[in-house]
């Protein structure tokens, strides 16, 4: 089936399916999404640890690897927000800097192609403003139920944000070892010359997190969409196919669809997040780079006032 066929199956579709007045100015609809990703514990030093260990350590991030997320739309915007629940104490939010990574609030306005995300880093408030990137969607004829609706796939090929947690990894062996010996030769240098204090040679020895792991340029992301609800939008950053996107699987994510509720008796008002330093995405991720380099200089400092005092 080629691409004017395809178009011409979607029409179609639309057409003969669609039982509610989308153009309607209140319409809205909520949907509801299960978020998961998965981890490998071997991959970051789990190899030594029993499973009852390894099982232990999967149930307290399992707060921070599975969510719900509530997408609040209408026709042009959105609202995309984790549906709050109780934690349970030692959950998944006490892992180190990876609540820093996990975005609050996001609106979206793909009339606009704009996007605005609330985030909160080191105790301070962020407004995230940024353009909706557009994804080069290569549709499918492949189809799937999903529920009540005929979904159709899509795929598309994804630039991933530097501290996108969901794609990182911990570098393998070899890199690791490479950059090690790279490391440790700077630092012989830097010891060798006497203006050079012990703090900073620690400082430059210290492990910095960033340093242990890497993310991928890009990814495959494979969409299930359903032209049954004729809105250009889905959960997330995701956006811009013929239909309401009910699954996304992007590397180690996965996000599903698992209630849709169209024009609820009580609607909920869209509206964009206005707390927060209004920053762009890579203002917000210098000012990341700068608090952690900070983080790696004062630990790594302590460390070598420490040793000096022991001698």
């Amino acid at each position: 089936m080629n691409q004017f066929y395809k178009f011409i199956a979607v029409i179609c579709l639309v057409a003969t399916t669609s039982t509610y007045n989308y153009a309607q100015q209140d319409f809205q609809g909520q949907a509801f999404y299960q978020t998961k990703t998965t981890m490998d514990l071997d991959n970051w030093g789990g190899r030594d640890m029993s499973e009852q260990q390894k099982k232990q350590i999967m149930e307290r991030m399992k707060t921070m690897l599975e969510k719900t997320f509530v997408l609040t739309f209408s026709q042009t915007e959105s609202t995309y927000k984790e549906e709050e629940k109780l934690e349970a104490p030692g959950s998944g939010r006490g892992f180190g800097m990876m609540g820093s990574f996990t975005g609050g609030e996001q609106y979206k306005n793909v009339k606009d192609k704009q996007m605005l995300q609330e985030q909160e880093f080191f105790g301070k408030q962020f407004l995230i403003v940024d353009d909706l990137k557009d994804l080069e969607w290569d549709l499918s004829g492949e189809t799937r139920q999903i529920g009540q609706y005929m979904c159709f796939k899509a795929t598309a090929v994804k630039k991933v944000d530097e501290f996108d947690w969901t794609s990182m990894r911990r570098k393998s062996r070899d890199d690791e070892k490479k950059e090690t010996k790279d490391t440790s030769a700077e630092t012989a240098e830097k010891t060798a010359d006497s203006t050079v204090t012990d703090s900073t040679a620690a400082a430059s020895t210290s492990k910095d997190f960033m340093a242990e792991i890497e993310v991928p340029k890009e990814i495959t992301v494979t969409a299930w969409y359903t032209p049954q609800i004729p809105v250009n939008n889905g959960p997330g950053e995701y956006w811009g196919l013929p239909g309401l996107i009910l699954e996304i699987n992007a590397d180690r994510t996965t996000m599903l669809c698992s209630k849709i509720v169209l024009n609820p008796t009580e609607k909920t008002e869209i509206k964009k997040p206005s707390k927060g330093k209004e920053v762009t995405r890579d203002e917000y991720n210098a000012i990341m780079k700068q608090k952690m380099e900070e983080m790696r200089e004062m630990y790594g400092g302590r460390g070598g006032r420490g040793g000096g005092r022991g001698r």
